[in-house]
Protein backbone atom coordinates (compact mmCIF):
# COMPACT_ATOMS: atom_id res chain seq x y z
CA UNK A 1 0.00 0.00 0.00
CA UNK A 2 2.99 2.46 0.58
CA UNK A 3 4.31 2.37 -2.85
CA UNK A 4 0.49 3.33 -3.87
CA UNK A 5 0.59 6.54 -1.75
CA UNK A 6 3.90 7.65 -3.07
CA UNK A 7 5.94 6.02 0.35
CA UNK A 8 8.63 3.84 0.94
CA UNK A 9 8.27 4.06 4.92
CA UNK A 10 6.45 3.90 8.23
CA UNK A 11 5.52 7.71 9.46
CA UNK A 12 5.57 6.38 13.15
CA UNK A 13 7.63 3.30 13.23
CA UNK A 14 10.18 5.44 15.50
CA UNK A 15 7.59 6.72 17.85
CA UNK A 16 5.96 3.44 18.32
CA UNK A 17 9.06 1.71 19.01
CA UNK A 18 10.27 4.20 21.47
CA UNK A 19 6.96 4.49 23.13
CA UNK A 20 6.10 0.64 22.92
CA UNK A 21 6.75 -0.95 26.96
CA UNK A 22 5.15 2.47 28.28
CA UNK A 23 2.37 1.78 25.54
CA UNK A 24 1.75 -1.59 26.31
CA UNK A 25 2.07 -1.56 30.11
CA UNK A 26 -0.99 1.44 30.12
CA UNK A 27 -3.20 -0.89 27.09
CA UNK A 28 -2.99 -3.92 29.48
CA UNK A 29 -3.55 -2.61 32.31
CA UNK A 30 -6.30 -0.64 31.25
CA UNK A 31 -10.43 -0.68 30.14
CA UNK A 32 -11.09 1.18 26.77
CA UNK A 33 -14.92 1.87 24.91
CA UNK A 34 -13.91 2.53 21.15
CA UNK A 35 -16.94 4.10 19.03
CA UNK A 36 -17.55 3.99 15.87
CA UNK A 37 -14.91 1.15 15.85
CA UNK A 38 -16.33 -0.70 12.58
CA UNK A 39 -15.65 2.28 10.36
CA UNK A 40 -11.79 1.98 8.55
CA UNK A 41 -9.99 4.42 11.41
CA UNK A 42 -12.17 2.55 14.05
CA UNK A 43 -10.89 -0.86 13.21
CA UNK A 44 -7.54 0.33 13.12
CA UNK A 45 -7.33 1.74 16.37
CA UNK A 46 -9.73 -1.67 17.64
CA UNK A 47 -6.67 -3.58 16.54
CA UNK A 48 -3.98 -1.52 18.02
CA UNK A 49 -5.60 -2.02 21.52
CA UNK A 50 -6.69 -5.74 21.19
CA UNK A 51 -3.18 -6.82 20.31
CA UNK A 52 -1.49 -5.07 23.01
CA UNK A 53 -4.02 -7.37 25.60
CA UNK A 54 -6.36 -4.49 27.09
CA UNK A 55 -8.14 -5.67 30.58
CA UNK A 56 -11.66 -4.83 28.62
CA UNK A 57 -12.59 -3.61 25.33
CA UNK A 58 -16.01 -3.11 23.99
CA UNK A 59 -16.61 -1.82 20.65
CA UNK A 60 -19.85 -0.33 19.57
CA UNK A 61 -20.96 0.75 16.07
CA UNK A 62 -24.08 1.30 14.27
CA UNK A 63 -22.98 -1.05 11.20
CA UNK A 64 -23.49 -4.59 12.03
CA UNK A 65 -22.03 -6.18 9.22
CA UNK A 66 -18.70 -4.52 9.62
CA UNK A 67 -18.59 -5.45 13.41
CA UNK A 68 -18.99 -8.88 12.20
CA UNK A 69 -15.91 -8.90 9.79
CA UNK A 70 -14.25 -6.60 12.38
CA UNK A 71 -14.58 -9.77 14.60
CA UNK A 72 -13.39 -12.04 11.66
CA UNK A 73 -10.40 -10.08 11.17
CA UNK A 74 -8.94 -10.06 14.79
CA UNK A 75 -9.97 -13.40 15.31
CA UNK A 76 -7.98 -14.21 12.04
CA UNK A 77 -5.11 -11.89 12.54
CA UNK A 78 -3.97 -12.11 16.56
CA UNK A 79 -6.80 -14.68 18.28
CA UNK A 80 -7.63 -14.09 21.52
CA UNK A 81 -7.29 -11.71 24.50
CA UNK A 82 -7.23 -12.52 28.23
CA UNK A 83 -9.76 -9.66 28.54
CA UNK A 84 -12.95 -9.25 28.79
CA UNK A 85 -13.77 -8.28 24.79
CA UNK A 86 -17.69 -7.36 23.37
CA UNK A 87 -18.82 -5.76 20.52
CA UNK A 88 -22.40 -3.65 20.24
CA UNK A 89 -24.35 -3.16 16.91
CA UNK A 90 -25.60 -0.08 18.61
CA UNK A 91 -26.40 3.85 17.50
CA UNK A 92 -24.92 5.70 19.50
CA UNK A 93 -27.93 8.42 19.84
CA UNK A 94 -30.07 6.18 20.68
CA UNK A 95 -32.14 4.81 24.33
CA UNK A 96 -30.43 1.41 23.85
CA UNK A 97 -26.59 2.75 24.12
CA UNK A 98 -27.80 5.08 26.88
CA UNK A 99 -28.68 1.91 28.81
CA UNK A 100 -25.88 0.12 27.91
CA UNK A 101 -23.55 2.91 29.07
CA UNK A 102 -25.91 2.83 32.68
CA UNK A 103 -25.06 -0.70 32.56
CA UNK A 104 -21.82 -1.15 31.85
CA UNK A 105 -20.03 2.51 31.30
CA UNK A 106 -16.82 2.78 33.44
CA UNK A 107 -13.90 2.88 31.44
CA UNK A 108 -10.31 4.50 31.52
CA UNK A 109 -10.36 5.51 28.47
CA UNK A 110 -13.42 6.62 25.67
CA UNK A 111 -12.45 6.40 22.19
CA UNK A 112 -14.95 8.30 19.66
CA UNK A 113 -14.12 7.91 15.56
CA UNK A 114 -17.83 7.73 14.89
CA UNK A 115 -18.42 10.66 11.92
CA UNK A 116 -19.86 11.48 9.04
CA UNK A 117 -16.60 12.27 6.86
CA UNK A 118 -17.86 12.92 3.50
CA UNK A 119 -17.85 16.15 1.88
CA UNK A 120 -20.81 14.79 -0.12
CA UNK A 121 -22.83 14.63 3.24
CA UNK A 122 -23.77 18.21 3.01
CA UNK A 123 -25.85 18.24 -0.48
CA UNK A 124 -28.94 18.32 1.46
CA UNK A 125 -30.44 19.67 4.71
CA UNK A 126 -31.64 16.43 5.87
CA UNK A 127 -28.05 14.67 6.02
CA UNK A 128 -26.44 17.61 7.08
CA UNK A 129 -28.57 17.62 10.43
CA UNK A 130 -27.73 13.64 10.61
CA UNK A 131 -24.10 15.20 10.60
CA UNK A 132 -24.37 17.45 13.15
CA UNK A 133 -25.83 15.25 15.70
CA UNK A 134 -22.89 12.54 15.13
CA UNK A 135 -20.62 14.92 14.40
CA UNK A 136 -21.22 17.21 17.74
CA UNK A 137 -24.04 16.53 19.45
CA UNK A 138 -23.34 12.71 20.16
CA UNK A 139 -19.69 13.91 20.45
CA UNK A 140 -20.74 16.22 23.55
CA UNK A 141 -23.06 13.67 24.98
CA UNK A 142 -20.40 10.52 25.10
CA UNK A 143 -17.96 13.23 26.86
CA UNK A 144 -20.41 13.74 29.42
CA UNK A 145 -21.14 10.31 30.39
CA UNK A 146 -17.26 9.60 29.92
CA UNK A 147 -17.43 11.98 32.67
CA UNK A 148 -19.99 11.09 34.90
CA UNK A 149 -18.70 7.40 34.95
CA UNK A 150 -14.95 9.01 36.29
CA UNK A 151 -12.84 8.09 32.97
CA UNK A 152 -9.56 9.14 32.87
CA UNK A 153 -9.74 10.21 29.40
CA UNK A 154 -11.36 10.90 26.19
CA UNK A 155 -10.33 11.00 22.53
CA UNK A 156 -11.90 11.89 19.65
CA UNK A 157 -10.98 12.31 15.93
CA UNK A 158 -11.05 15.52 14.23
CA UNK A 159 -9.77 15.83 10.67
CA UNK A 160 -7.57 18.18 8.42
CA UNK A 161 -10.35 19.74 7.06
CA UNK A 162 -11.22 21.26 10.32
CA UNK A 163 -8.13 24.06 9.96
CA UNK A 164 -9.49 26.51 8.13
CA UNK A 165 -12.63 24.76 6.71
CA UNK A 166 -14.22 25.34 3.21
CA UNK A 167 -16.80 22.36 3.63
CA UNK A 168 -19.79 21.44 6.01
CA UNK A 169 -18.02 18.61 6.94
CA UNK A 170 -14.49 20.27 8.42
CA UNK A 171 -16.48 22.99 9.69
CA UNK A 172 -18.78 20.52 11.88
CA UNK A 173 -15.54 18.97 13.48
CA UNK A 174 -14.29 22.23 13.86
CA UNK A 175 -17.61 23.18 15.74
CA UNK A 176 -17.03 20.16 17.71
CA UNK A 177 -13.62 20.68 18.84
CA UNK A 178 -15.17 24.11 20.15
CA UNK A 179 -17.54 21.75 22.30
CA UNK A 180 -14.81 20.00 23.60
CA UNK A 181 -12.84 23.08 24.96
CA UNK A 182 -16.05 23.29 27.26
CA UNK A 183 -15.71 19.96 28.10
CA UNK A 184 -12.06 19.79 28.85
CA UNK A 185 -12.49 21.75 32.03
CA UNK A 186 -13.75 18.49 33.44
CA UNK A 187 -12.34 15.53 31.65
CA UNK A 188 -8.71 15.13 30.17
CA UNK A 189 -9.63 15.31 26.40
CA UNK A 190 -7.28 14.69 23.07
CA UNK A 191 -7.78 14.53 19.23
CA UNK A 192 -6.15 14.35 16.23
CA UNK A 193 -6.26 15.84 12.67
CA UNK A 194 -4.68 13.51 9.80
CA UNK A 195 -4.83 12.72 6.37
CA UNK A 196 -6.88 10.88 4.41
CA UNK A 197 -6.60 7.36 5.20
CA UNK A 198 -5.75 5.22 2.28
CA UNK A 199 -8.73 2.89 0.61
CA UNK A 200 -10.80 3.36 3.57
CA UNK A 201 -14.57 2.59 3.56
CA UNK A 202 -16.33 5.08 0.99
CA UNK A 203 -12.92 6.65 -0.19
CA UNK A 204 -12.49 7.40 -3.75
CA UNK A 205 -9.22 4.97 -3.30
CA UNK A 206 -11.58 2.42 -1.64
CA UNK A 207 -13.95 3.12 -4.59
CA UNK A 208 -10.87 2.00 -7.42
CA UNK A 209 -11.34 -1.62 -5.74
CA UNK A 210 -15.11 -1.86 -6.30
CA UNK A 211 -14.44 0.10 -9.82
CA UNK A 212 -12.10 -2.84 -10.74
CA UNK A 213 -14.77 -6.15 -9.06
CA UNK A 214 -17.48 -4.79 -10.93
CA UNK A 215 -15.48 -4.14 -14.52
CA UNK A 216 -16.03 0.02 -14.36
CA UNK A 217 -13.96 2.89 -15.17
CA UNK A 218 -11.95 4.41 -12.79
CA UNK A 219 -12.52 7.86 -12.24
CA UNK A 220 -10.91 11.09 -10.48
CA UNK A 221 -9.29 14.40 -10.46
CA UNK A 222 -5.98 15.42 -11.57
CA UNK A 223 -5.94 18.72 -9.80
CA UNK A 224 -7.10 17.76 -6.07
CA UNK A 225 -3.63 16.89 -4.06
CA UNK A 226 -4.03 14.83 -0.79
CA UNK A 227 -1.74 13.81 2.18
CA UNK A 228 -2.40 9.90 2.84
CA UNK A 229 -1.92 7.62 5.89
CA UNK A 230 -2.20 3.57 6.01
CA UNK A 231 -4.88 2.41 8.07
CA UNK A 232 -2.50 1.07 10.30
CA UNK A 233 -0.87 4.33 10.55
CA UNK A 234 -4.90 6.29 11.59
CA UNK A 235 -4.86 3.77 14.05
CA UNK A 236 -0.83 4.50 15.96
CA UNK A 237 -1.81 8.32 15.31
CA UNK A 238 -5.12 8.09 17.66
CA UNK A 239 -4.13 5.81 19.99
CA UNK A 240 -0.60 7.93 20.54
CA UNK A 241 -2.89 10.62 20.83
CA UNK A 242 -5.18 8.65 23.01
CA UNK A 243 -2.72 7.72 25.70
CA UNK A 244 0.16 10.78 26.02
CA UNK A 245 -1.71 13.40 24.95
CA UNK A 246 -2.30 15.59 27.41
CA UNK A 247 -5.43 17.94 27.66
CA UNK A 248 -6.47 19.74 24.60
CA UNK A 249 -3.37 18.40 22.51
CA UNK A 250 -4.69 17.25 18.82
CA UNK A 251 -2.26 15.28 17.42
CA UNK A 252 -1.36 15.37 13.50
CA UNK A 253 1.52 13.54 11.28
CA UNK A 254 4.54 15.87 11.02
CA UNK A 255 5.06 16.69 7.34
CA UNK A 256 8.84 15.89 6.08
CA UNK A 257 10.10 14.04 3.15
CA UNK A 258 8.12 10.73 3.93
CA UNK A 259 4.51 12.68 3.71
CA UNK A 260 4.32 14.80 1.03
CA UNK A 261 0.77 15.36 -1.28
CA UNK A 262 0.17 13.10 -4.35
CA UNK A 263 -2.69 13.44 -6.66
CA UNK A 264 -5.58 11.10 -7.00
CA UNK A 265 -4.98 10.95 -10.53
CA UNK A 266 -1.47 10.05 -9.53
CA UNK A 267 -2.44 7.22 -7.49
CA UNK A 268 -4.82 5.46 -9.75
CA UNK A 269 -2.02 5.53 -12.30
CA UNK A 270 -0.29 3.13 -9.75
CA UNK A 271 -3.02 1.68 -9.07
CA UNK A 272 -3.55 0.27 -12.44
CA UNK A 273 0.42 -0.39 -13.01
CA UNK A 274 0.07 -3.06 -9.80
CA UNK A 275 -2.25 -4.44 -11.18
CA UNK A 276 -0.89 -5.02 -14.72
CA UNK A 277 -3.39 -2.73 -16.85
CA UNK A 278 -2.14 0.42 -18.58
CA UNK A 279 -4.21 3.54 -17.64
CA UNK A 280 -6.43 4.51 -20.93
CA UNK A 281 -7.46 8.43 -20.95
CA UNK A 282 -11.13 8.66 -21.88
CA UNK A 283 -13.00 12.33 -23.05
CA UNK A 284 -15.97 11.36 -21.57
CA UNK A 285 -17.98 9.39 -19.15
CA UNK A 286 -19.59 7.67 -22.39
CA UNK A 287 -16.65 6.74 -23.55
CA UNK A 288 -15.44 5.45 -20.40
CA UNK A 289 -18.17 3.10 -20.32
CA UNK A 290 -18.18 2.06 -23.53
CA UNK A 291 -14.53 0.91 -23.55
CA UNK A 292 -14.53 -1.02 -20.23
CA UNK A 293 -16.26 -3.46 -22.28
CA UNK A 294 -13.49 -4.15 -24.43
CA UNK A 295 -9.60 -2.52 -23.05
CA UNK A 296 -9.22 -4.89 -20.71
CA UNK A 297 -8.66 -7.65 -22.37
CA UNK A 298 -5.91 -5.72 -24.31
CA UNK A 299 -4.34 -4.78 -20.82
CA UNK A 300 -5.61 -1.53 -20.80
CA UNK A 301 -8.30 0.48 -18.63
CA UNK A 302 -10.56 3.23 -19.28
CA UNK A 303 -10.06 6.31 -17.14
CA UNK A 304 -11.40 9.74 -16.99
CA UNK A 305 -9.60 11.95 -15.05
CA UNK A 306 -10.89 15.34 -14.59
CA UNK A 307 -10.94 18.73 -13.07
CA UNK A 308 -13.00 19.22 -9.65
CA UNK A 309 -15.91 21.41 -9.47
CA UNK A 310 -17.77 20.32 -6.63
CA UNK A 311 -18.97 22.27 -3.31
CA UNK A 312 -16.68 21.69 -0.25
CA UNK A 313 -13.20 20.76 -2.20
CA UNK A 314 -10.50 22.13 -1.14
CA UNK A 315 -7.22 22.71 -2.89
CA UNK A 316 -5.01 21.82 -0.64
CA UNK A 317 -4.81 20.13 3.00
CA UNK A 318 -3.49 21.87 6.41
CA UNK A 319 -2.84 20.36 9.48
CA UNK A 320 -3.12 23.51 11.99
CA UNK A 321 -3.61 27.22 11.43
CA UNK A 322 -0.79 29.90 12.00
CA UNK A 323 -2.97 31.45 14.99
CA UNK A 324 -1.87 27.98 17.16
CA UNK A 325 0.58 27.15 19.44
CA UNK A 326 2.07 24.49 18.46
CA UNK A 327 5.01 21.32 20.06
CA UNK A 328 7.23 19.97 16.89
CA UNK A 329 9.87 18.36 19.67
CA UNK A 330 8.30 16.22 21.71
CA UNK A 331 7.55 13.15 18.96
CA UNK A 332 9.38 12.36 15.83
CA UNK A 333 6.30 11.88 13.62
CA UNK A 334 3.61 13.59 15.26
CA UNK A 335 3.34 17.46 15.82
CA UNK A 336 1.36 18.48 18.76
CA UNK A 337 -1.47 21.44 18.44
CA UNK A 338 -2.09 22.86 22.02
CA UNK A 339 -4.63 24.67 22.97
CA UNK A 340 -6.25 26.81 25.75
CA UNK A 341 -9.82 26.31 26.94
CA UNK A 342 -11.05 28.87 24.79
CA UNK A 343 -14.77 29.17 23.73
CA UNK A 344 -17.75 31.17 24.02
CA UNK A 345 -20.13 29.49 26.63
CA UNK A 346 -23.13 31.58 24.95
CA UNK A 347 -22.20 30.95 21.34
CA UNK A 348 -22.19 27.68 22.04
CA UNK A 349 -25.43 28.19 24.01
CA UNK A 350 -27.16 29.49 20.93
CA UNK A 351 -25.95 26.90 18.56
CA UNK A 352 -28.21 24.13 20.61
CA UNK A 353 -30.81 26.18 21.30
CA UNK A 354 -31.10 26.80 17.37
CA UNK A 355 -30.74 23.61 16.36
CA UNK A 356 -32.67 22.10 18.85
CA UNK A 357 -35.37 24.86 16.94
CA UNK A 358 -35.04 23.40 13.68
CA UNK A 359 -35.95 19.42 15.24
CA UNK A 360 -38.52 21.10 17.25
CA UNK A 361 -40.39 22.73 14.00
CA UNK A 362 -39.44 19.68 11.68
CA UNK A 363 -38.00 22.54 8.76
CA UNK A 364 -35.12 23.85 8.03
CA UNK A 365 -33.18 24.39 4.81
CA UNK A 366 -29.18 24.05 4.03
CA UNK A 367 -29.60 27.89 4.10
CA UNK A 368 -30.28 27.65 7.33
CA UNK A 369 -27.75 25.67 8.75
CA UNK A 370 -24.59 27.60 6.88
CA UNK A 371 -25.88 31.03 8.51
CA UNK A 372 -25.49 29.19 11.48
CA UNK A 373 -22.12 27.87 10.69
CA UNK A 374 -21.11 31.07 9.84
CA UNK A 375 -22.12 32.69 12.99
CA UNK A 376 -19.97 30.31 14.69
CA UNK A 377 -17.50 30.35 12.67
CA UNK A 378 -17.11 33.68 11.46
CA UNK A 379 -13.96 33.10 9.03
CA UNK A 380 -15.56 29.97 7.63
CA UNK A 381 -14.62 29.97 3.76
CA UNK A 382 -17.47 28.11 2.22
CA UNK A 383 -18.48 28.42 -1.35
CA UNK A 384 -21.22 27.05 -2.94
CA UNK A 385 -21.18 25.88 -6.32
CA UNK A 386 -24.39 24.21 -6.79
CA UNK A 387 -22.22 20.79 -8.10
CA UNK A 388 -21.82 17.85 -5.79
CA UNK A 389 -20.02 14.49 -5.81
CA UNK A 390 -23.22 12.49 -6.34
CA UNK A 391 -23.68 13.96 -9.58
CA UNK A 392 -20.14 12.34 -11.18
CA UNK A 393 -19.43 9.16 -11.94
Amino acid sequence: MLSLIGRNNKLFAADIKCYEAELSHIVSTSSFLILGGAGSIGQAVTKEIFKRQPKKLHVVDISENNMVELVRDLRSSFGYIDGEFNTYALDIGSIEYDAFIKADGHYDYVLNLSALKHVRSEKDPFTLMRMIDVNIFNTDKTVQQAIDSGAKKYFCVSTDKAANPVNMMGASKRIMEMFLMRKSEHIAISTARFANVAFSDGSLLHGFNQRIQKSQPIVAPYDIKRYFVTPEESGELCLMSCIFGENRDIFFPKLNETLHLISFADIAVKYLNKLGFEPYLCETEDEARELVKTLPKQGKWPCLFTSSDTTGEKDFEEFFTDKETLDMERFDGFGIIKNDPLYQQELLETFEKKIDQMKLERQWSKEDIVKLFFTMLPEFAHKETGKYLDSKM
